[in-house]
């Protein structure tokens, strides 16, 4: 599978900000078009996989309780752009550096997954890494409450990708769950699962 991936995205590159896409949808419904501010926040995170007795698992963080946007919820480390930051690549490594302790020197940066578009306003750009099974990780606690590994393979299989409904501003529209033990991943981190999910795996949205 580390095989597979890397080859899928190898002649990837990150795309403008203004291209963002939602799995399940097709095109972005009217709702999100009419919220959207009139410039997007880049932002970007790393997708952050690793190898363990020939099994991949990826990386995901539970937000803390305290902060003030999405607490507790199932994410992959990342966040907006910095003036600092050379471009996408360098935000999500900066970030998985920050939040969970992944040196950057330690991550194999293999390729980028379509734009999400979140309701929040950023256009998030999964940047794909492979880090070394030996790292030790350092939780920055202000940030993040828990860290765990979910093994790709059942990220991967679709009778794991729940389709759910909730309604917004008088909207019915669709979201993503994805159980996992007592967690339920959902939201925009089930989605850029999906997309990484259809996007390795050359399978149509549906």
């Amino acid at each position: 599978m580390r095989a597979l991936i890397t080859k899928r995205l190898e002649a990837t590159q990150p795309q403008h900000p203004e291209i963002v896409q939602r799995p399940g949808w097709g095109d972005i419904p009217e709702i999100f078009k009419s919220l959207r501010p009139r410039e997007l926040t880049p932002a970007a995170v790393l997708v952050p996989l690793v190898e363990r007795a020939g099994e991949l698992f990826v990386l995901l963080t539970q937000r803390a309780e305290h902060l003030k946007h999405h607490p507790g919820q199932i994410s992959f480390p990342g966040g907006r752009i910095e003036e600092a930051d050379s471009g996408v690549r360098d935000a999500a490594l900066r970030e998985a550096e920050e939040e969970v302790g992944l040196p950057a020197d330690r991550i194999d940066v293999v390729g980028y997954l379509d734009n999400y578009f979140t309701i929040t306003g950023y256009s998030v750009t999964p940047v794909v890494g492979f880090y070394e099974s030996a790292v030790s990780l350092d939780l920055d606690e202000t940030e993040v409450a828990d860290a765990f590994e979910v093994p790709l393979s059942y990220l991967f299989d679709p009778a794991n990708h729940h389709r759910k409904m909730k309604e917004i501003y008088g909207h019915r529209i669709p979201y993503f769950e994805i159980p996992w033990q007592e967690r339920i991943i959902w939201g925009a981190t089930a989605s850029m699962i999906i997309c990484f999910y259809r996007t390795i795996l050359d399978v149509d949205d549906k």
